[in-house]
């Protein structure tokens, strides 16, 4: 099955020389058909020549940022099946072949390889805090479908990619990516796969707390976008109950006299009280423009076939294929969940 399948590996790079030569010749082993494409985003060392010398495909992506070059990626390469991974060296390529496998069995369009590992080294304590906090934060907002947000390995269908706009520039790409699945509901799967520590001379890219803050922008900006109810409807409660509290005070003067005696301050509760229901009526506006957009971002996906029509087309339908059954899945649990 996955020698018929149009499968291109996505490697995207900075300054990798001591890791991206056998990222690239242990996805060969582990995919021995598939195209695998090197994407340098300004290295500053060997990384292309290392890359290309392994067998690689190797373009180039000018714009600084994770974001840009998976943009890139999406825009020029066609495929079947696309394996997203980070070019370090510390996700498990031996797990490729049942991921792909785990992507057709189920129909789904992406597959999230969530990191195990028991080396202090691999998942520093701080980031693996950071990631349950902004994964959970995502999970709360957008639905509890991915126990780790940040993985930079994942298996995506061409639906998938093809109907992603990829927006963000930097590190919140794993974000988006996130959400654009839970809010399209689109068919997902979850594996546990190694992760290991990095190679000599390769060095994080990854600033802990400036590209925390922007993961968290991210999902500030992406819950603005796709839940403006909930977030103005949120505002003009606490507007209007500051401006009750305001009011609150000056009311048994105005029902004994009928005078205001604080006329500044029921001027202000006035006004903040004019405001909520701005902020309420705003949020209603924005939730019919954000699901107009769903609905126009859905009918983009369904204009791309998906994994089981291509199984389909190939002569291996979803149908025939074994369940849980003779297929080489990896060693940790492994949880489906329906679109």
């Amino acid at each position: 099955m996955i020698e018929q399948l149009d499968i291109a590996v996505l490697v995207p790079c900075f300054d990798e020389e001591a890791a991206i030569g056998r990222v690239v010749r242990d996805f060969r082993a582990a995919l021995p058909t598939a195209r695998i494409y090197v994407y340098d985003n300004n290295s500053r060392d060997r990384t292309v020549e290392v890359a290309r010398a392994a067998g690689a495909i190797v373009r180039r992506e000018p714009l600084q940022g994770k974001g840009n070059v998976v943009r890139r990626m999406f825009a020029e390469i066609e495929a079947d099946v696309y394996v997203l991974v980070d070019g370090d060296d510390t996700y498990d390529a031996a797990s490729a072949a049942a991921l792909v496998r785990a992507l057709a069995d189920e129909g789904a369009d992406m597959v999230n390889a969530a990191r195990v590992s028991t080396e202090v080294a691999a998942y520093r304590p701080g980031h693996r805090f950071g990631n349950l906090l902004l994964t959970g934060m995502v999970a709360r907002i957008f639905g509890d479908r991915v126990a780790d947000m940040l993985s930079g390995y994942r298996i995506f269908s061409r639906r998938f990619v093809k109907s992603f706009p990829a927006l963000s520039e930097g590190f919140e790409i794993e974000t988006e990516l996130t959400v654009h699945a839970l809010e399209l509901r689109m068919p997902m799967v979850q594996v546990d796969t190694p992760y290991k520590e990095r190679p000599e001379g390769s060095v994080s890219k990854l600033r802990t707390f400036r590209d925390g803050f922007r993961i968290l922008w991210t999902i500030a900006r992406l819950l603005q976008r796709e839940r403006p109810l909930q977030v103005f409807a949120t505002i003009g409660a606490l507007l209007a109950i500051t401006s009750l509290a305001f009011a609150f005070p000056l009311l048994p003067t105005w029902l004994e006299t009928g005078l205001v005696p604080r006329f500044p301050t029921a001027i202000l509760a006035s006004a903040m009280m004019l405001l909520a229901f701005v902020s309420a009526f705003t949020g209603l506006l924005l939730d019919n423009v954000a699901h107009h957009r769903r609905e126009t971002r859905r009918l983009a996906y369904l204009q791309v076939p998906g994994i089981v029509a291509r199984l389909e087309q190939l002569g291996l339908r979803a149908a025939s294929l074994p369940t849980g059954e003779g297929l080489a899945r990896p060693s940790h649990r492994v949880r489906a969940d329906a679109g």
